[in-house]
């Protein structure tokens, strides 16, 4: 009898078990989900004989899903910029929601440096490094967390979909990721807490009327929230051309919701929900300065995180006015137009913090590779923003869910091209300008 005719070889045993480990990586993979793609593994597992699974180059071979220029189901997209058409499609009966999103102040260029600059630092690769095994787990204030990514804050997201933020707090929490409420969000911070499943962080607009600040902070503690993240970036004023464009076109009569006057302007916001604002003239507290850091630092037992530093200086007095830690952070670029991007200041501001307190960072993330270089630059987190509000807008839920998941993917295929196995091993030497 020939070999086929006595049984397979070791040889072919070998080569099934590590095809049918492929197939079985294929099967989880979120590019390969929904009916167009099980109808794919389900093709290349009836063509293989028995116990014989497919070549990895046979799903380059198969007939891939009909995708047009713009994805219509999350699971359609390659990378989270799929994401943006489909939102800006989806909000097209609201082009100033839209507006909302999309804009920057002045021309924008803060908000293309945010991005751009990342694309001018590369990553040193290393080679023959056992990196079968990664663990993306980083610790914060006491919470572990499955990955450095965590979802910043961003206001009114029902703006983008019905269900808002409470969507994004099921797939954050799902998947172990931080999240960071905003003041102005459509959902109390209680329901977004249960949703999330984990302590989430509350971003505060102080107001200028410090009993209005003094309750926002307590709704903050009791829901759970485990930092106050202070935002000190909207003290200077803004403008905001691409939304304003985009209000133009609006053809629908926003007053309704929009009304003038602060009491109006937050008045579908859960967080203020029975609160006195009569005396509030402003929501972002423009007359800040050191002294109220030190004032919020005594009134709160829960972390104090600064974000919209951007400086050493400023690392060095807030390390010095005692905060927990600090939040690289120019409002995705939608704060001042200084042409400064995050992950060109983050350097400074690391070396102002002294290692004493965690750096984070938000602004221009689009890819794994972004993560790396922040991480490596010496932030302990990274930030998302558009991303998740792209996936928001377009498919809810789900949508958010992908652009994790595509994130979380890019993210652990650089560390291991990388030779690191764990955040602790990612370092300055990794990356270079």
């Amino acid at each position: 009898m020939n070999d086929i005719e006595s049984g397979p070889t070791p040889a072919l045993e070998d080569a099934s078990h590590a095809r049918r480990h492929f197939l079985k990586f294929l099967s989880g993979s979120p590019l390969l989900m929904g009916s167009s793609a099980s109808g794919l593994m389900a093709a290349l597992a009836a063509a293989l004989p028995g116990e014989v699974a497919a070549q990895s180059y046979d799903v380059l071979r198969a007939q891939a899903p009909k995708v047009g220029e713009i994805i219509e189901a999350p699971e359609h997209a390659l990378n989270v910029m799929d994401f943006e058409p489909a939102a800006k499609k989806a909000l097209a009966a609201a082009p100033a929601h839209w507006g909302y999103m999309a804009t920057g102040v002045d021309d924008d260029s803060t908000l293309r440096a945010n991005h751009e600059d990342f694309e001018k630092i590369r990553i040193k690769v290393r080679r023959l490094i056992d990196a079968r095994n990664i663990d993306t787990r980083v610790q914060l204030f006491g919470t572990e967390y499955a990955s450095p990514i965590f979802l910043s804050p961003v206001s009114s997201q029902r703006a983008f979909h019905p269900e808002a933020e409470l969507a994004v707090a099921r797939a954050a929490g799902a998947k172990k990721q931080l999240m960071v409420l905003s003041t102005s969000s459509n959902s109390a911070p209680a329901d977004v807490a249960r949703a999330h499943g984990m302590p989430i962080w509350f971003q505060l607009y102080p107001t200028d009327d410090w009993n209005v600040t003094q309750a926002l902070i307590r709704r903050a503690e009791e829901a759970g929230a485990k930092a106050i993240v202070l935002t000190v970036d909207r003290q200077g004023g803004r403008n905001t051309e691409t939304l304003f464009r985009a209000r133009r076109v609006d053809t629908r009569q926003c007053m309704g919701c929009h009304t003038a006057g602060f009491s109006n302007e937050v008045a579908r916001k859960p967080v203020f929900e029975r609160l006195d604002v009569s005396h509030v003239t402003n929501l972002y507290g423009t007359g800040m300065t050191w002294e109220f850091v030190a004032k919020l630092r005594a009134a709160t037992k829960a972390k104090v995180v600064l974000k919209g530093i951007m400086t050493r200086d400023d690392a060095v007095r807030a390390l010095s006015a005692g905060v927990d830690g600090i939040i690289v952070s120019n409002h995705g670029g939608r704060a001042e137009a200084s042409g400064q991007s995050t992950i060109g200041a983050l350097p400074e501001v690391v070396a102002g913090a002294r290692g004493k307190i965690p750096v984070l960072i938000d602004g221009g993330v689009r890819r794994g590779t972004d993560v790396f270089k922040a991480l490596a630059l010496g932030a302990t987190a990274v930030g998302i923003g558009r991303p998740y509000c792209w996936g928001l807008a377009a498919f809810g839920q789900p949508g958010v869910a992908t652009v994790l998941d595509i994130l979380q993917r890019e993210f652990e295929t650089i560390l291991r091209q990388a030779g690191a196995t764990s955040l602790q091993q990612i370092n300055p030497a990794m990356v270079a300008a």
